[in-house]
Order: structure tokens, then sequence, then C-alpha cells
């Protein structure tokens, strides 16, 4: 990669990462933090006592108290006031076995095996990074880490993740603005009172190369520490000169081990420097992608490059009250995303003579945020009913500057559409542009969420939440300077009853509401050239939903089965009239249901799939009425996933898994569409020794061609062929 040749472009003094190098030092560096905690209590142990009487008992194969059976888990999100059989709410929970089982090693591929979530792409205005919909809606700015909005557009790992919960349906009363189709919270690992030592060594197909660490050690039994880390790098299957390098690590204390008063103290940091890959252009006589080879590659090696870097500190402090828990969290975080990218794109007349274009798309934005919540969590009588309530305040603040590149030429044409050149040099200028955006973003919010227990069959959860938000922006477009500003107040509420036919088994009703107030999105798609996308004083767009379902837990609560019907409408939509123009003047609505299935049937048999059927539909798109009736972009009327693992003796598992995502179209005039496919996976693993095992997944296994995700049909992102990933995980 070539860009270090560019003196003009002012990037993130990140560096290529090569695993070779990195490796090492990660494994190194944390193997010697860990020697250093166990040498010094001990140490210190031989100094002031006796050595210690070793258990002369262990029990073998028996799990941790602090760690899930199975795929089965409860969501770890404080908002929560009862269990998931006992909550009105649609909630998928994925936890660190079913990632492993699966080798996701991204929360985009993640993501791309949950049932319900369609998968989105950035591109100038819109940031590159994980992009979900939930629902039929866009969940980029919906992401929450440990409870606390994540902002600006990443790409995420895997590697610090305990597990991910997916909250479906609007959700301001749990999340504040947002949360149109739901929401998702990634649920951080953190200090155990436990020591282990654990790590894992990939090796794959594409020269993929992946390590991570994982040590935890007690000192003193009141003070725990832990690090991850994880370097990463390879090729993407299936794709031409495309690259992923990523490193990070995560360290987190606890002081205070099971004590009344605790304190966790974490950092995390990832950097990313890959090849970026916008995929094949649309054919305008088909209106689906290009008929071309899967790995043709249309960028430039010589100049296109993304870089992200993330840094974050988080500081908890719980005090456990009489039947109370108080908590404060306070973050800080900082991210870069910046980038230089092709955009494929191919006219009718180029396609006929076999051509196309490179189009030049660019970014460099950072973001900041600095969150403090304080909460209130316990169990109070008020009438003779026991009450199970969260009651909060939340104060954050939010910046993003986005200054993109402006290139000479911006467009290269005459490109062979069928044999592209990656390694075309690029003989224009590259300078940062004269245009930016920069938007701050203050939010003041009061939360209550309270389950009321009538009796053992019947329960109430209700929640209201009250947000303060006012959003600044100011900038410089090819128009000139200019400075906006938006705030409103708005009140979001949840509602639901519960009833227990059995014991294992509830049927509820929800209704639930969320808020989209102008500017929420900045920090993650703000165009700099468009003050419009960035902050307009308009009001909030209102969502609302209805819900029905029921939750089973069978096999002695091993296993979890789901059902919902629902609706989710959004009024008050803001819609482009024309001339950088927005109104609050759209409808929009989307009906459905699915089924879900996750947990042990066995205790060797897991499963964990579903289905979801979306009728999506742009009841009013505006005054020109053109795409009324249309149906959502992006949005899979059908998805079904599906993956299973079975333990065949104490020493062998195999599992493997099927998606299919039906037809869904790329545009809001429905007339360019990404095909339909179905995509199988297969896993088997085997226990060497009581420290070693080894796994072998395959991906993507019949190594099919799919297009996984679109931007407004501009171009069609290809999905990584098959990818086979040979992983030795360790103890030590």
């Amino acid at each position: 990669m070539a860009d270090s040749s560019l003196p003009t472009i002012q990037q993130p003094t990140i560096g290529r990462l090569r695993l070779g190098r990195v490796a090492p030092h990660v494994l190194g560096a944390a193997s010697a933090v860990a020697l250093g905690a166990v040498a010094l209590p001990a140490a210190a142990q031989q100094q002031t006592q006796p050595p210690a009487q070793l258990p002369a008992i262990a029990v073998e194969g028996q799990k941790p108290a602090d760690e899930p059976e199975g795929y089965k888990a409860e969501p770890a999100l404080p908002k929560f006031t009862a269990p998931l059989l006992d909550t009105p709410k649609s909630v998928t929970v994925i936890p660190k076995e079913l990632i492993q089982d699966r080798g996701a090693v991204s929360l985009k591929e993640v993501l791309r095996t949950t049932p319900g979530i369609s998968l989105g792409s950035g591109e100038g205005g819109t940031a590159i990074g994980d992009r979900p919909f939930i629902r039929g809606f866009d969940a980029l700015t919906d992401t929450f880490v440990d409870g606390i909005r994540d902002s600006g557009a990443q790409s995420r790992e895997t590697f610090n993740l305990e597990q991910v919960e997916v909250v479906k349906g609007p959700g301001s009363a749990y999340t504040g603005r947002g949360s149109t189709g739901g929401s998702l919270n990634l649920v951080s690992k953190t200090a155990k009172a436990r020591d282990f030592n654990e790590g894992s060594l990939t090796l794959g197909t594409d020269l993929t190369k992946r390590a991570t660490v994982d040590i935890n050690r007690v000192i003193d039994n009141n003070i725990a520490f832990r690090i991850n880390a994880m370097a990463h790098d390879a090729e993407v299957a299936g794709r031409d000169e495309v690259e992923v390098q990523r490193f990070g690590f995560a360290p987190t204390v606890t002081l205070g081990l099971a004590k009344p008063t605790r304190v966790t103290l974490s950092y995390y940091h990832l950097q990313t420097d890959d090849i970026p890959d916008y995929g094949h252009p649309f054919d305008p006589r088909t209106g689906k992608p290009v008929e071309v080879a899967r790995d043709n590659f249309y960028g430039l090696t010589s100049r296109d490059f993304v870089k992200t870097y993330y840094d974050g500190v988080t500081a908890q402090v719980e005090h456990d009250l009489d039947n109370a828990t108080l908590r404060n969290t306070t973050r800080y975080s900082y991210s870069e995303n910046d980038y230089i990218v092709t955009k494929p794109n191919a006219s009718l007349a180029q396609i006929i003579t076999g051509q196309m274009s490179r189009e030049s798309r660019s970014r460099n934005a950072d973001n900041m945020l600095l969150a403090n919540v304080t909460d209130l969590t316990g169990n109070l009588e008020i009438g003779g009913y026991k009450n199970t309530y969260v009651a909060g305040i939340e104060l954050s603040l939010e910046q993003s500057k986005n200054r993109g590149y402006t290139l000479n030429p911006a467009t290269i044409t005459g490109i062979n559409l069928y044999d592209p050149d990656p390694s075309d040099a690029y003989s224009g200028t590259i300078t940062p542009a004269s245009t930016f955006a920069h938007v701050k973003t203050q939010t003041q919010a009061l939360y209550v969420l309270d389950t009321v227990e009538l009796n053992p069959q019947w329960d109430i959860n209700l929640g209201l939440r009250l947000d303060r938000y006012v959003s600044d922006g100011n900038g410089v477009t090819t128009s000139g300077a200019y400075a906006t500003r938006s705030s409103s107040n708005f009140l979001n509420y949840q509602s639901g009853v519960v009833y227990k036919p059995l014991p294992n088994g509830s049927i509820y009703v929800a209704h639930a509401t969320s808020s989209n107030p102008p500017g929420g999105a900045a920090g993650e798609g703000g165009d700099a050239g468009n003050p419009s996308v960035a902050v307009q004083d308009l009001s909030p767009e209102e969502n609302r939903s209805y819900e029905l379902g029921t939750k089973w837990d069978l096999f002695d609560k091993s296993l979890s089965l789901t059902g919902a019907v629902f609706r989710t409408e959004k009024t008050n939509a803001r819609v482009s009239v024309g001339s950088g123009v927005t109104q609050n003047v759209g409808e929009q609505r989307v009906d459905g249901f699915e089924l879900g299935a996750t947990g042990n049937i066995t205790p060797a048999w897991r499963v964990f799939g579903g289905y979801t059927y979306l009728k999506s539909e742009l009841v009013d798109d505006g005054p020109a009425n053109s795409n009324d009736g249309k149906e959502f972009p992006f949005i899979a009327p059908h998805n079904f996933s599906l993956w299973t693992s079975y333990d065949l003796t104490k020493d062998w598992k195999i599992g493997g898994g099927a998606i299919y995502t039906a037809r869904r179209y790329a545009n809001t005039a429905n007339t360019y569409e990404l095909p339909d496919f179905w995509r199988f996976d297969a896993m088997v693993g085997y226990k060497v020794t009581e420290n070693v095992d080894v796994q072998l997944n395959v991906q993507n296994l019949l190594d099919e061609t799919y297009y996984d995700a679109t931007h407004a049909g501009q171009f069609a992102n290809v999905a990584p062929g098959r990818v086979a990933l040979l992983t030795t995980n360790f103890k030590f």
C-alpha cells in the first residue's frame, strides 16, 4: 500500500500493522504483566505468612459461576428490570461462546449471522464502519458499550467482547435518542474473581494470521486485573488486493472485589489500517450488480486507504445499599476515521463498451465523547407490590469534526470493467478539503424504569425518559460559512404487560416510543459539504411500536423459544423536498414477525437461530410522492439464520450453520436490488489436552458469491468468499 508516498495527506500516525512484528510484543507484554501480577502477591505472602495450603480436590469440567452455560444468556444492560422471560420486548443475546464457535472476529461478522439484521455501507457523507439495520431501520448511531453510547463510525472487534445484546424496537426510554428499529449493546470483558491465562493463535486461508491473549489475576482477594490483547492481519477471501489489519488491547482493574464499594477502571484501544473496498458497480440494464469476476477490485492500492483509531477510558464506582445499588459511570473516548476510497460507477454507455469510472470518496473525521451516568437499581415494595426499578441521570457531550480531501482528478474514466488493474498509479493531487463541518451535541436526561409484580402470573413493565437535547453545527461549504442550531425536549416511554400461564412461559403485549432529533447522526454520518446533513432546526422524528409476543424456557430453562408480531411506525420523518431543504413530512411503517431459539436442547446439543419477516413501506415520501408505497432499501423481507453445535465426545465437537437472506432493494426507488443468497458454515473442534484445543472453521463453505451491503444503490459490497480458519486455543 503506497499511501505513505502522498505527503499532502495528513493521516493518523498508525502505520501498517504486521502480525509478525506486533504479535510477539503483544504476547510478551501481556505475559510479563501476568507473571508480574503473580510474582508480586506471591513474594508478599512469602515475607508475611507461610505458604498457603492448596485445595486437594478440583472439580473437572465445571464452568465458573460467572460464565453462562451454552448459548443462552441474560442481558448485562443494567436498565433491564426483569429477566428476559419477564421482559416485554424482543431481545437477542449473542454470548462469547457462540461468537467463538462461529469463528467471528469482527462485529460485522457477528451481525451478518444474526437473524433480523441487515447490513448497510458507508460512503462519503455516511462514514465507513459498522452500519446495521434492525427491523428495517438504520441503527448506525445506536451502538452502546456497557450501556453508554459509542459515538463515531467504527469497524468494531470481538476480542474484548463478553456478549452482544440486540434490543429490538423503539427504545428511547432505555437509550435516549434514536433506536427506531432497535439498538446494540456491546458487553466488555471485565476483571473476574479468579485467576486464568488464555490465548489463541489462528492461521487461515488468504494469509490470515491472528493472535489473542486474555489474562486475569486476583491480588489479595481484593483487587482483580485483566488484560485482553489482539493482533490481526489478513486478506479478504475472494477480493483482490483487499487487506484487513488491526491491533488492540484492553486492560481493566477492579478494586474492592465482593466489597460493598467497588471501583472499576478500564481502557480500550483499537487501531485499524485497511485497504477499503466498495465492491462492484450496478448494471442499469438489470438493476443488479454487474456480472464480472467476484475478485474484480476497482480501487487503487497506490492511493486508497482507511485508518481508524479509538481510545476509550471508563471509570465506574458502585456502592451497595439496603436493597439497592448506586452506580456512577464516566467515560471519555476519542476516535478517528480517515479514508480515501474508490467508488466504482458504470453508466449504461460505459457498460456497453466494457468500461467504468473510478470515483473517489473521502473523510477525515474525529469524534469525542464525554459521558456521565448515575443510576440507582433496586427493589422496594409499594402498596404491597414488589417493584424492581432503575432510575438515573445521564449527561453527555459529543463533538465531531469532519474535513475530507480534495482529489484532482476526483474521477478517473476509461477503466476496463472486466479486467481492472488495482496497481495503476494515481498521478493526481490530494489536499485537505476547504469545506468542513463541526458539530457539538449536549444531552441531559432523566429516566426511570420499573417492573411491578402484581402476583406470580402478572407483571407490568413501565419506563419513562425525558431528554434535553441541543446540537450546534458550524462549518464551511462551497456556498460559504454557516452556523446552525437544533434544540428540543422529548419524552419517551415504554409500557408492557406480561402474563405467565406457567412459571417457564410468558405472553406479553408492549408499546414503546423513540425520537430522532436532527444532528443525532452527525458524528457518524455528517457531510462536511452539506450542513443540512449535520444539523437543521427541525422537530424530532417520532417512532412508536406495538408488539405481541411469547417466550418459553424449556428443558430446565436451558432452551429459550421466542416469537413476536410487531408494527413500527415513523411519523414526522425528515424528507428532502429539493434545493437543500428538509421538512418533517414523511411517514414510514414496518410490519413483521420473528421466531427464535437459543440454548441447549441437550447438554451436548446447542442451537441458536431464528427467522424474521419484514414488510416495509414508505407510506409518505414527501411532496413529490415519487416513492410512496415503495419498500425500504437494504431490508430483506425474509431472513433466516441457524447455527447448531454438538459434542460428539468429551474431546470432539462439530457445528454448522445456514443463513438465508432474501432479495433487498438497494435504493428508495426500488429500481436496484441485491440478489438473495444462501450461505453455509461448518466447524469441528478437538480437545488435545486439558489446556489445549484446536478448532477449524470454514465460513461460506460453498464459496457463494453474494452481496451483503450497499449505499443508496451506488455500489454493491462483495461479501467474503470461502474462508478456512484453524485456531489453537490454549490455557497456560
